[in-house]
């Protein structure tokens, strides 16, 4: 634009095509600077990705599924080579005979700061010699995820704490080192800020265990997850010591939790915004502990059953931040129209109530509309006491309510009725096993709300078990899967199977405790809550 014809014509007089030669590159010739070679195809086109930078390259790689870059990493050694150096996530299958491959692996991908370590259960895993040659090669690593790793010891996870000491998140279950590794890492890695633990077979129990922590790491730790540990109070120390602690997660750990919560609250009570409970034993007592936590916004109560309404006013009336609430009271009825109408008057911000197996009426769910006015996401689920009159009262007082799930409840056709009336911001209405409610229902509600997805289930064969802990619900194992698949997929692929699902689904290990977690997640696409702040 802009140049003369004779510029033009001086350029191409400077520009010399080959059609011959095998490399597909823009280079200045070596008899002189001012004539540039172009190399083309032998069918006269340009292989333009040579002129894109390698960083450009690896941009463009990063933005592609796991399937696509393994794809173009075959296309030509360039792209093998951009592609393996700009790969950050990595998932292995960690059998025993990976340590002959690691140099090989981690050689090409030299940028690895995220690393899952998986190994089938009937397999022999990798051992500490693995380990310690993985973090002389990542360095850098930031993640690590141990699932089933029974040959690492202590001495292996205090090399690999040593080796890598900007390590940010830990998780690992099924594995058999103990407290002296887990020492290790926390004695080392002063940037840990995410800790999960299962099924750690190390940990000894009894009072002859060993206590875990709080190390350098003390001052960092933000999240900190138990899962099904035979003595989890061994961790004690490291929950006490963690001053910057935000999200504690207790999920069927033994032992009463009453005195430890009590001791928890007093030292890092003013951090705690997240407290997850489950099947633990727990009472009154450990809720007026955590109702210290003053700036508390989410908490989850899934089948404790010696958590009452006295617990839950306790919490109410000093945790008056509380944004989320999920209580399984596993049909014990001890949680009722009592406690929650505590949570409406003082939890003025409550944004998202996930009720499973509690028995509200209309007293308590006008309450909540009435005092609750940001309640955009309610969930019902195996409520005796909700029929078409409570689901009437949600219509006409919940305004501000985006997304309603209503499972195993006695309402009706005429209960969906009312919510072609109400509810003006209704995004989606999720209805799982309601046998009165209709499909015909379904779809004139469909019709008369046009902007609102309705989904209804009611084919499913009843399992009076299936709570938000259980196993059972076949559309959760579905949808959790759906999840896993978008969210950092293996990049390399693990032939790790464990047990088939349907065997899982009978032993009631599924992942059934997320079930409405699920199903917000997928009613995300339909839009959040804009005021939401993240914990």
């Amino acid at each position: 634009m802009g140049q003369s014809a004779s510029t033009v014509a001086g350029a191409q007089n400077r520009i010399k095509f080959r059609s011959s030669s095998p490399v597909y590159s823009m280079k200045n010739s070596d008899d002189s600077d001012d004539v540039v070679v172009v190399d083309v195809f032998e069918a006269g086109d340009l292989d333009y990705t040579n002129y894109i930078p390698d960083e450009c390259l690896a941009c463009i790689f990063q933005s592609l599924s796991s399937g696509d870059r393994k794809s173009c990493s075959l296309v030509c050694r360039r792209w093998l080579r951009v592609e393996g150096q700009s790969r950050h996530r990595l998932s292995l299958n960690a059998q025993s005979d990976l340590e002959a491959v690691v140099p090989l692996i981690f050689s090409r991908f030299d940028s690895v700061t995220k690393l899952a370590l998986k190994c089938d259960r009937r397999s022999t895993s990798i051992g500490d010699e693995a380990l310690v040659l993985i973090s002389l090669r990542c360095r850098n690593l930031t993640r690590l995820k141990l699932r089933s790793c029974r040959e690492l010891t202590d001495a292996g996870m205090e090399a690999f704490a040593k080796n890598c000491k900007g390590l940010k998140k830990l998780s690992c279950g099924s594995c058999a080192f103990g407290a002296k590794g887990m020492n290790a890492v926390l004695n080392n890695c002063s940037a840990l800020e995410e800790l999960s633990v299962k099924r750690l077979r190390g940990i000894t129990d009894g009072a002859a265990a060993e206590p875990i922590g709080p190390g350098v790491a003390g001052g960092s730790l933000r999240v900190v997850c138990l899962k099904e540990l035979y003595n989890g109070q061994c961790f004690g120390p490291l929950i006490i010591g963690s001053k910057n602690l935000r999200t504690l997660k207790l999920f069927r750990c033994s032992g009463d939790w009453d005195k430890l919560l009590e001791v928890i609250a007093e030292q890092v009570s003013c951090g705690l915004v997240e407290v997850h409970l489950e099947r633990l034993q727990v009472s009154d007592t450990g809720l007026a502990a955590i109702s210290k936590c003053l700036n508390l916004e989410i908490l989850h109560l899934v089948k404790t059953p010696e958590c009452t309404n006295i617990g839950l006013k306790t919490v109410a009336e000093h945790c008056k931040l509380l944004r989320k609430l999920h209580i399984d009271g596993w049909k014990t009825n001890r949680i009722s129209d009592e406690g929650l109408i505590a949570v409406a008057k003082h939890c003025p911000n409550l944004q998202e109530l996930v009720l499973i197996g509690v028995n509200p009426t209309c007293a308590s769910l006008e309450k909540l509309a009435t005092n609750c006015l940001n309640l955009e996401r309610l969930a019902l689920c195996g409520s005796e006491t909700v029929g078409d009159p409570e689901l009437s009262c949600i219509a006409a007082k919940c305004n501000a309510l985006r997304k309603l799930c209503i499972k195993s409840c006695p309402v009706s056709d005429q209960g969906m009725e009312a919510l072609a009336g109400g509810c003006p911001n209704l995004v989606k209405v999720k209805v799982k096993k309601c046998r009165l409610v209709t499909s015909e229902s379904a779809d004139w509600l469909r019709t008369t709300r046009g902007s609102v997805a309705v989904n209804l289930d009611a084919t499913e064969p009843e399992n009076p078990d299936a709570s938000a802990s259980d196993g059972g619900v076949p559309e959760v194992g579905n949808e959790n899967r759906q999840v896993a698949a978008q969210v950092g997929g293996a990049n390399i692929a693990s032939s790790s199977t464990g047990r088939s699902n349907s065997f899982k689904a009978r032993l009631g290990l599924t992942t059934g405790r997320h079930l409405v977690a699920c199903t917000f997640r997928r009613w995300s696409s339909f839009g959040g809550s804009s005021s939401s702040r993240n914990t």
